[in-house]
């Protein structure tokens, strides 16, 4: 019997579909009580992104969810937004609309399968279990169709999964890949265990930093679930600012954000807060995921030696070994997290451009690019922190 056609909607709200049929794709394993692979795809983060204006009208990100349905059942979704800039990626392709525009292009709008200003990897083609293979070639061809339709110069997925770079190169994408650090857990007992497995001097230098940082004149407090107060974010909202503001000239987020999350997502939340007699002086933020903690949001009013790496890092590791997370992925960029123990791994993301002879030259850029990247990663690699077992170490 003939497979009945996929039906391709586009929405422009969440609020046009249920919360538990968007995470019955988004998050199928959570429908057992325990966590999602990563919070960054459920129906109330995006959402939260949505309520407080942190994606919208003025913000550059137009919601433009995509959903696949097959005889009016939802087996598929995406989120999608349609951008007039490329600010909130993390993987920058401001060169290519630079150069596309040189040549008398136009390349805003264009579309994007992303996490808002989120660079941690997760499904970006969210299919319901048992329609793995016709949801994802749904989605990747409606969206393509879609940038067709609408005349866009382009089409980008970033931060996805390794399989879903391999499926969407398969159809026809052009695979890009990009570095990170994180940090895996080997079964580690507790920090000392970590540091154990570690070369001398680097270990002997974090636990220098540690101590560096612990003497800021207060404590460092870790917060989860209902443990995290309003005040708490009024105080982090201070930290937020300041690094927002020198980063990206404006905080990506709204204050509202962080009050709608402190709702619907304290469960996913470990915030830590550097205090000094009850005031907090400087704050970061992460999610937690299945296996993984991410990193998400810094911030200080007061400048202390190695405190950042302190409650960004060590704390992380800390919470990751607690609760025998295996991974903490600590967001974008940064070589100096290699002598923290996190080591270089490779993101990935998936390109379509609608004008053939730019899509050849970005094709052989990112060919070489994926061969420098993959070099790089080895490099670093054999820099890394880690003690060499042929090397009996002098301690």
């Amino acid at each position: 019997m003939d497979q009945k056609p996929v039906e391709i909607r586009v929405l422009g709200s969440l609020s046009q579909i249920a919360a538990e049929e968007w995470d019955g794709c988004a998050c199928p394993e959570a429908s057992d009580g325990g966590r999602p692979r990563d919070p960054f795809t459920t129906y109330r983060f995006l959402s939260a992104l949505e309520q407080s204006g942190s994606v919208g009208p003025g913000t550059g990100w137009q919601p433009q969810y995509l959903t696949a349905y097959l005889e009016d059942r939802l087996i598929a979704c995406a989120p999608l937004y349609a951008k007039s800039h490329s600010q909130g990626e993390y993987i920058f392709d401001h060169n290519w609309a630079h150069a596309y525009e040189q040549a008398g292009g136009r390349y805003y709008p264009k579309l994007q399968v992303a996490v808002p200003f989120t660079p941690a990897t997760g499904r970006r083609l969210l299919v319901r279990p048992g329609y793995e293979g016709i949801g994802q070639s749904a989605l990747v061809q409606g969206a393509v169709q879609l940038a067709a339709d609408n005349q866009v110069s382009s089409l980008h997925l970033t931060f996805c999964t390794p399989e879903e770079a391999e499926i969407g190169t398969e159809m026809g994408l052009m695979p890009r890949v990009s570095q990170q650090f994180h940090w895996l857990n080997d079964d580690y007992a507790d920090f000392d265990g970590f540091l154990a497995a570690l070369s001398s001097r680097k270990r002997k230098n974090i636990r220098k930093e540690r101590t560096q940082a612990q003497g800021f004149g207060g404590t460092v407090q870790s917060y989860t679930g209902d443990q995290i107060r309003p005040e708490h974010w009024d105080a982090f909202w201070a930290f937020y600012q300041d690094t927002g503001s020198r980063k990206w000239g404006r905080p990506y987020l709204t204050r509202e954000f962080f009050s709608i999350i402190h709702e619907t997502m304290a469960d996913d939340l470990h915030l830590i807060l550097a205090e000094r007699e009850g005031t907090p002086v400087a704050g970061a933020l992460n999610f937690i995921g299945r296996d993984t903690l991410y990193g998400r949001y810094w911030g200080c009013l007061e400048h202390h030696p190695c405190l950042h790496f302190e409650m960004c890092y060590y704390q992380a590791i800390d919470f990751a070994i607690a609760n025998h997370l295996g991974r903490v992925e600590a967001g974008a960029q940064g070589e100096h997290k290699l002598a923290r123990g996190y080591l270089p791994v490779e993101t990935h993301s998936l390109h379509w451009l609608g004008d053939a002879g730019f899509a050849e030259a970005v094709g052989r850029y990112l060919e070489a690019e994926r061969a420098a990247v993959a070099e790089e990663v080895e490099v670093l690699t054999s820099y890394g922190p880690f003690r060499n077992a042929d090397v009996e170490e002098q301690e």
